[in-house]
């Protein structure tokens, strides 16, 4: 497929240009239509809301709120009410807003005005949920309210609905997040072409990613929060898989090999470790699955077509640009030096090398230092709390938060999240004498009854985020309906959030079990050990403890808040830990594939578990730690969507992500791994049985092909030897002569001799490049396949010209 697809690159570019602009364009002209389903079944806040949606229609939908403070005098000022209630009037008559309670009219609305008279406020009740709402009729809504404003009178308005319309425009996280992907694969790389490449993956992986979703919108229910969420994976994902194999790309092309044989075998052996890869974090993303939660299903939905869709591209139009750039695939300077001195040796050097040797020569240091630092960073972990953010929690410059502190000012913290007691049944006076003697309760009031269903609205001393709030919605379901002999259930924004958290929390032992087991099992049958999986599988909890602890100091304690412009404290949204759960399962399956791989392909060939680790952690740090890099960049640049889930999200994982690829990846899995020897590739005799087998990796030597040279007498291949001369038949002294695989990795390298004779040693049959170079007369590679005994083959070199592999 690789190969069709570089030799007819025009037409594979053509197609995903077409499925990008067309899914755009169906996209754009249906619209969204995202939905927020957090109300579970058989939970009493969900039996609150069916119960009102059938007895008042036009007022279930989610109630916003205008608020108004007058700076001197009192709201009840005629000049007030003259500016105030026209507005409230023309917002009655917008589209989609069911009601408008004034508290200039009516007896009850004195009970809208806080005891000073400086702040009062109006509901507006919408006849559907706020993500139901178009925005140009909630910003109609926003717009008619503030134009009331003067100086000396503060208007703003509060509530779902309107949160929706003040998030900054979209995609300016993933813009950010693309600039600093670029800006670190450029150094990694040192060419724009081939820094270029992954982005552009990134970009049709994601593209078709959110359209498909948008469009998928009108047919399921998918929360407006999973575009976001689709589009950090999708970028941070679409990058990495990008950039493991135009890294192997580039490398095959240093070691002498023709472009596209060098595409081809990237495919063939990083492209089958990315499929393996993109495979474990959709696993992961359907690991969700299990908690039955509704809200979930749609976050599986959009983030799981958004990874295949950017692992299609990486294995379908990567090698079709791949073949687009060819060899400026490499930076200038590497194309002079091939030219020049030929092609390069495989050999791990530098920083890398270094810190693989210290590894390996300090492992009891390294571990504990590594465990002292995450167990440090999960501390933070004990204190978490689930719940959900809301308006309290948005920047104070936004007008929402500005309108629940002065709601909060004007009655009391817990107004902002009013409980609905919704009785159907009994004696519904007792129930209300019951809740105003409750304490921990502000206010009571019984609302008009509708086909005999009564609700009574309840406002808390405390702030709907505070643990006191939960306990009293406890304490009104457990004792205080139950005694007054009422049939009620309590709903609510405030209850919905409790039951949603609560649930989460009884399910997440399972959804965690089912993703370790998973991760278990598929590394087991991929590295056919139990000690590597095991391992795996307490690193991947170790990350997740350290993440947690990082999410709980800076959005539960409140620390660097600030800084990052968040807002304020309160606790994790629910939903949190499931979602990044399963992302930080996929994506450090992702790091361990790449980095375990390498270690048992030379542990299959040297049965060496030090050279083993030593040689892995040496070849394939760099690449995690750039593509780790960039995925912190990709998840940070999320604090800027004004989401703060998504942002949330983004600490996180980029805490997650960097722990565990400059920690975990970087020094305690290896450092564990020598300290357990040998034992790391155990396997009982009757399980190797029994387990399919699976290679990650394909082996780099395909069937033979024709031999470039003649075979000598029959028997176990040992060798190929012959003469470098020029073309005029004289020897070539000291030109470096080099064995390698068809994946570029190096087998054996000699210096000619005088008389220009060299041989290097072949470990068995097959296909394998033999690159030959000097510096007075150029350099040349061809393949060479051995079939049973010593090939003879002789290479002239040409003098001042790169003879690449055909």
């Amino acid at each position: 497929m690789a190969r069709w697809c570089y030799r007819h690159r025009l037409v594979v570019l053509l197609l995903w240009v077409e499925a990008l602009v067309g899914v755009g364009f169906s996209a754009s002209s249906a619209g969204t239509n995202y939905a927020n389903v957090f109300s579970l079944p058989d939970t009493d806040s969900k039996t609150a809301y069916d119960l009102m949606e059938k007895a008042f229609p036009n007022t279930s939908g989610d109630t916003d709120t205008v608020v108004w403070k007058a700076d001197s005098g009192s709201v009840t000022d005629q000049a007030v009410e003259d500016r105030v209630q026209p507005a409230l009037d023309k917002i009655a008559k917008l589209p989609g807003v069911g009601a408008v309670t004034s508290p200039y009219a009516g007896a009850r609305g004195s009970a809208q005005i806080s005891k000073d008279g400086t702040i009062a406020y109006a509901q507006l009740t919408f006849t559907k949920r706020a993500n139901e709402i178009p925005k140009e009729q909630v910003q109609k809504v926003l717009d008619t309210a503030q134009a009331a404003e003067r100086d000396g009178l503060q208007v703003e308005v509060g509530g779902q609905a309107i949160q929706r319309v003040q998030e900054p425009p979209q995609g300016l996280s993933e813009m950010v997040g693309i600039i600093a992907a670029a800006v670190v694969l450029f150094l990694a790389f040192g060419s724009f072409f081939a820094m270029t490449l992954p982005i552009a993956i990134a970009v049709f992986g994601v593209g078709m990613g959110l359209f498909s979703t948008q469009l998928l919108s009108h047919t399921t229910d998918i929360p407006d929060i999973a575009p976001l969420l689709a589009s950090l994976i999708g970028l941070g994902v679409g990058i990495d898989y990008a950039l493991f194999i135009v890294t192997r790309h580039r490398r095959g092309i240093l070691r002498g090999m023709d472009p596209e044989e060098s595409a081809v075998t990237a495919l063939n052996t990083s492209g089958r470790a990315v499929l393996f890869a993109g495979g474990t974090v959709c696993i992961a993303l359907a690991g969700m699955l299990v908690t039955r939660l509704a809200f979930l299903q749609g976050v599986v939905i959009a983030t799981s077509l958004t990874v295949v869709l950017s692992v299609l591209a990486a294995t379908t139009l990567l090698p079709a640009l791949l073949g687009f750039l060819g060899p400026r695939v490499l930076s200038r300077r590497q194309r002079r030096r091939l030219a020049a001195e030929g092609p390069e040796p495989e050999r791990a050097s530098g920083l890398a090398a270094r810190w693989s040797a210290n590894v390996e020569k300090r492992p009891r240091r390294i571990a504990a230092l590594a465990v002292v630092v995450m167990a440090v960073l999960a501390i933070p972990v004990f204190s978490l709390r689930l719940g959900a953010t809301d308006q309290g929690n948005d920047d104070a410059s936004t007008t929402t938060r500005k309108a629940y502190d002065l709601l909060a000012e004007g009655f009391g913290p817990g107004f902002n999240g009013p409980l609905q007691v919704v009785s159907v049944g009994g004696d519904t006076a007792r129930l209300v004498q019951g809740l105003k003697s409750t304490p921990g309760i502000a206010q009571v009031a019984e609302l008009p009854s509708s086909q005999g269903v009564t609700v009574i609205q309840v406002v808390p001393t405390t702030s709907p985020q505070s643990k006191e709030t939960d306990d009293l919605i406890d304490t009104l379901r457990d004792q205080v309906i139950p005694k007054a002999g009422a049939e009620a259930h309590v709903g609510g924004v405030t209850a919905v959030s409790k039951d949603f958290a609560s649930v989460t929390g009884d399910r997440l032992p399972l959804f965690i079990a089912t993703i370790i087991t998973l991760g278990f099992l598929l590394l087991l049958v991929a590295f056919r050990s139990l000690v590597v999986p095991l391992t795996a599988a307490v690193m991947n909890l170790i990350a997740a403890a350290a993440s947690f602890g990082v999410l709980v100091a800076v959005f539960q304690w409140g620390w660097g808040l600030d800084l990052l412009g968040l807002g304020k404290e309160g606790p994790i949204n629910a939903f949190l830990p499931v979602i990044m759960l399963s992302l930080l399962f996929g994506l450090s399956m992702d790091y361990q594939v790449f980095l375990v791989s390498r270690m048992h392909e030379e542990w299959v060939h040297t049965k060496d578990n030090a050279r083993a680790v030593r040689v892995g952690l040496a070849e394939t740090s760099r690449v995690i730690n750039s593509a780790a890099l960039i995925m912190v960049c990709v998840f940070l640049a999320f604090v800027l969507s004004g989401d703060s889930g998504a942002a949330t999200a983004g600490v996180g994982l980029a805490a997650a992500v960097a722990l565990d690829a400059f920690i975990l990846r970087t020094a305690l899995v290896p450092a564990a791994m020598h300290l357990l020897g040998n034992s790391n590739w155990w396997l009982p005799a009757w399980l190797d049985k029994r387990l399919p087998h699976l290679a990650v990796e394909p082996r780099e030597t395909p069937a033979p092909e024709q031999a470039a040279g003649p075979a000598g007498p029959a028997g176990p291949a040992t060798a190929i030897h012959g003469f470098v001369r020029t073309p005029d038949g004289e020897p070539v002294e000291e030109a470096s002569v080099t064995l390698m695989s068809k994946g570029g990795r190096q087998l054996d390298r000699v210096t000619s001799l005088a008389d220009g004779s060299y041989i290097v040693s072949v470990p068995e049959p097959g296909s394998y490049l033999l690159a030959v170079a000097s510096s007075s007369y150029g350099s040349k590679a061809r393949h060479v396949t051995v079939a049973e005994g010593p090939v003879v083959y002789d290479v002239e070199l040409t003098g001042d010209e790169v003879d690449a592999v055909s």
